[in-house]
């Protein structure tokens, strides 16, 4: 396990850090209004040092978080008997910006949850609307699964029945 030390740093805020296995000391400097230092040094010397606004270190976060979700994830494939797959919903994907209900319906097959950065929204009702970078989990035969991954990246007919 990883340990983090912490250190109150008196009118600026909180420092985090710990060292990889390489050696690299890496540091996040939560400042009181919200912006972040990310800072990485190797023997002392600092590489790297880059101030990030709030919102984009929420977004860094949701990257390395959303990461480690998926390949939680993937590791779910080797359990016997319940076949699991995932998409992430692309800027081009027909199904971005719409309710998971305008997803068709395949017999067997069930969306168990959707991630969002680094939350999992299990069960999302119908009227979730899905965005560009959500995680969709679905459970159910691979043919069937396939059908409704085909959907969410081409969409479906009116007609279709799938």
């Amino acid at each position: 396990m990883v340990e983090v030390r912490r250190v109150v740093l008196p009118g600026v805020g909180m420092l985090h850090s710990f060292t990889t296995l390489d050696g690299v000391e890496l540091s996040v400097i939560a400042h009181r209004m919200g912006a972040r230092d990310l800072i990485a040094k190797v023997a002392g010397n600092a590489i790297a040092n880059v101030r990030l606004e709030e919102s984009e270190a929420r977004t860094v976060a949701d990257l390395l978080g959303g990461t480690r979700i998926v390949e939680s994830i993937a590791e779910l494939d080797d359990v016997p008997g319940v076949p699991i797959a995932w998409a992430i919903i692309d800027d081009d994907d027909v199904l971005g910006g719409k309710p998971i209900a305008s997803l068709p319906t395949v017999d067997g097959v069930s969306l168990v949850a959707v991630v969002r950065g680094r939350r999992a929204i299990p069960a999302p009702p119908v009227d979730f609307v899905v965005e560009p970078g959500d995680i969709l989990v679905a459970v159910g035969p691979d043919e069937g699964i396939q059908q409704v991954f085909h959907a969410i990246m081409h969409g479906s007919g009116e007609d279709a029945e799938v």
